[in-house]
């Protein structure tokens, strides 16, 4: 059974609370009541009503105040429907109520037909409002999620080369603002084409993703980024890391690699599958516009890695 609508009435007046909590009563409406502002914020607080009904002349805190107290204690995304209880009428009173929080007016004596087609209509708002904030929340959800998939490699699940592009170019600016290095290392599955040839294209795909992942749980620092920078060649993105720091990770993503023990095609060389690594590092110039430089280094030592023999971590030439 669904609850009953609750509606917290501020009242001074005894009488006029027992005239207005009975209407309430009569429509279905638990009522919570309060005879001054400090008593309707503590059960507005304790309580979470559905609807306020308030008094304008209140003894200490008058219903401005209490409505505009209401406002601050609702957290973010939550209203609470508030019609304020009078007899005056003017403009300027009105325009007061609104400005306070208010959102509607019952001039005393109140008319039981009223106070109901009001309560109602309030209600329903209510109901309206709560529907779009819940579908605004799904939509901001399901717009995080897109967001985040779409940063990822659909193949092995790290980032993808967008992501690479739009961190390194951040950690670039960063350390261009801090005179500090950023380390990059770039990777290239050994003798990948011979691998596909003799094992087929689905065990390529697999092999792939095994050296994402285990790239991915060999760089520990949260600010590390593994990420497929483009059919078998990964990237390691290493802000505050000097080039001594760069080839150190390098070589223990190789042994890491080699570890995996993927058995290599019979005629590419090796047992097992191997990476070649080239690692750099750079302190961003004031006048570099990107890290242009840094990505041609980490070629550069990565032409140095393959030309060396494969299975080997290399800096680029001096």
């Amino acid at each position: 059974m669904k609850d009953a609508l609750k509606a917290l009435l501020v009242e001074d007046s005894v009488t006029g609370a027992a005239l207005i909590a009975h209407q309430l009563r009569t429509i279905g409406i638990e009522v919570l009541l309060a005879r001054e502002g400090e008593e309707g914020l503590r059960l507005f607080r304790e309580q979470r009503p559905d609807i306020v009904l308030l008094d304008v002349i209140l003894p200490g805190l008058d219903g401005f105040e209490v409505s505009r107290r209401i406002r601050q204690i609702e957290l973010h995304g939550e209203w609470t429907p508030i019609i304020f209880l009078t007899a005056r009428s003017t403009d300027e009173d009105l325009k007061r109520g609104i400005e306070a929080g208010g959102d509607d007016y019952l001039f005393k004596p109140v008319s039981s037909v009223v106070l109901a087609a009001k309560v109602r209509a309030m209600q329903r708002l209510a109901q309206m409002r709560h529907s779009l904030v819940v579908l605004t929340r799904r939509l901001d959800d399901a717009n995080r999620e897109l967001q985040r998939v779409s940063a990822l490699d659909g193949l092995t699940g790290i980032a993808n080369r967008r992501q690479f592009d739009e961190v390194l170019g951040r950690e670039w600016r960063r350390a261009q603002r801090r005179d500090g290095p950023v380390g990059l290392i770039l990777c290239d599955v050994d003798s990948f084409k011979p691998y596909n040839d003799h094992f087929g294209h689905l065990a390529g795909d697999e092999c792939l993703r095994q050296i994402a992942q285990c790239l991915a749980s060999n760089v520990r620092r949260p600010t590390d980024l593994a990420a497929r920078y483009g059919g078998e060649e990964f990237a390691i993105i290493l802000p505050d890391t000097d080039e001594s720091g760069a080839l150190q990770v390098a070589e223990s993503l190789r042994i890491a690699v080699h570890t995996l023990q993927i058995p290599q095609a019979p005629d590419a060389g090796s047992e097992e599958i191997t990476l070649s690594l080239g690692a750099a590092a750079l302190v961003p110039l004031r006048g570099d516009a990107g890290p242009t430089r840094l990505i041609s280094r980490a070629d550069e030592a990565l032409y140095v890695a393959k030309r060396g023999g494969r299975n080997r971590a290399a800096l680029p030439p001096a």
